[in-house]
């Protein structure tokens, strides 16, 4: 069994593969060539963005946002702790901090009510308020004053972050906003599609994403005329009227022609797939929904998650390796999305967070892991999955039950 069979996919639009693919190699543009251009306006059009901008990676598409903003030292930018650590690490990359906030322990995304905590936090200077970033010449409860400049959210495995209450935190605090929607392209929220959220927002073309190519890419979105020329000109080592113009420092982070090529091919059929995404989940659901020692995912209301991934949540540690354990000998693969939150990563040990200040986080790092989930998931293996799932809790419960009688 495949955790993501993309060779499903593949085998139903392979002819279209290879005819894109076939026209690359016909006229040669293999750098931003016409396939580029035409998947920045399909996928505007989806989304219901006024422009669209590819891009190298995921990451990238976060940086070029950063960039395009001047973010950059003396800056606080506040994103989640429980995701990649591709989110926070393009803040330090520039220089800025990266100010971490809680997750709602339902939807594991940043929780609004947290984020106005870690806003007056820096606002104020005071570490009592919410957990603040510490530096080599500071203890965490003398911090440097940063300046709050904005907010990476992040739409966790396909579900959107809470909008409308995260937007107007910053409208208040006059920050800015990017989505970080790596995991979510194809979801909605209130009738409106991921990627069209907060100023900017970031998407991912990785393999493994919702609509994914055969090799790193990514997207940004904004309806901001000036924001995307800016985005345009730092893509290409900060273009000016001509190639060797440069107006600015940037990045070589362009799409390449032949990964449009595939994700053109690949989103002729995306919202069907969305669409196959919903039966999967909402079969897990059914399979899972009466056994109480195993949490399954909760899905606001208006909200319509892409389904990136299944994740559920044990009891505890040793409960979780137990259930991927027997999962495993059954030949059913699983992940774990994401052992350890990004406060106690090695990478930001120098902004002195400890163990305890985003409690949320650590608990769902510690209970979390992932079914397999693609939308060419079959009833039968669903059923398989379930069963071997739900027998050994149904053995333990009926044996708790003998002890009692």
């Amino acid at each position: 069994m495949q955790f993501i069979d993309l060779a499903a996919q593949q085998r139903r639009i392979r002819d279209k593969i290879e005819s894109n693919i076939s026209a690359i190699l016909d006229h040669g543009q293999y750098i931003m060539g016409p396939e580029v251009s035409l998947l920045e306006e399909r996928l505007a059009d989806y989304v219901g963005s006024t422009h669209a901008l590819a891009c190298a990676s995921g990451t990238d598409a976060l940086l070029l946002a950063l960039m395009a903003f001047e973010v950059g030292p003396g800056d606080a930018i506040f994103t989640s702790p429980f995701t990649f650590i591709a989110t926070a690490e393009v803040i330090s990359l520039l220089g800025a901090t990266p100010v971490f906030v809680d997750i709602d322990p339902d939807t594991f995304n940043m929780d609004p009510v947290r984020l106005e905590y870690a806003i007056q936090a820096v606002k104020k200077n005071d570490a009592t308020i919410h957990p603040l970033p510490a530096t080599n010449s500071t203890s965490r409860h003398n911090s440097p004053a940063f300046k709050p400049k904005g907010v990476i959210t992040v739409d966790l495995f396909g579900l959107l972050a809470d909008y409308e209450r995260i937007e107007g935190v910053c409208r208040k605090h006059e920050l800015l906003v990017i989505e970080d929607a790596a995991q979510s392209f194809g979801a909605e929220l209130n009738g409106n599609k991921a990627c069209s959220f907060g100023d900017v927002a970031c998407t991912s073309f990785f393999p493994a994403k919702p609509l994914g190519g055969y090799g790193d890419g990514g997207m940004c979105f904004t309806n901001d005329q000036r924001l995307i020329h800016v985005m345009d000109s730092i893509r290409s080592h900060g273009k000016g009227n001509h190639r060797y113009d440069h107006v600015r420092l940037g990045l070589n982070g362009r799409l390449d022609t032949l990964q449009a090529g595939v994700l053109l091919a690949k989103f002729d059929i995306f919202p069907d797939e969305i669409e196959r995404r919903q039966q999967v989940a909402n079969r897990y659901t059914e399979l899972l929904q009466a056994f109480s020692d195993i949490q399954l995912p909760i899905i606001p209301q208006g909200s319509k998650s892409a389904w990136a991934q299944y994740s559920i949540l044990a009891k505890n540690g040793e409960h979780r390796l137990n259930l991927q354990n027997n999962l495993k000998e059954a030949g059913i693969p699983t992940a774990i999305y994401y052992p350890k939150p990004l406060h106690l990563q090695t990478a930001f040990s120098s902004l002195g967070y400890q163990k305890g200040d985003f409690p949320f986080s650590e608990q769902s790092a510690e209970r979390i892991f992932s079914l397999p989930m693609h939308p060419y998931l079959n009833e039968a293996d669903q059923e398989n999955i379930a069963n071997t799932l739900i027998w050994p809790m149904r053995t333990q419960s009926s044996a708790r039950m003998l002890s009692i009688d």
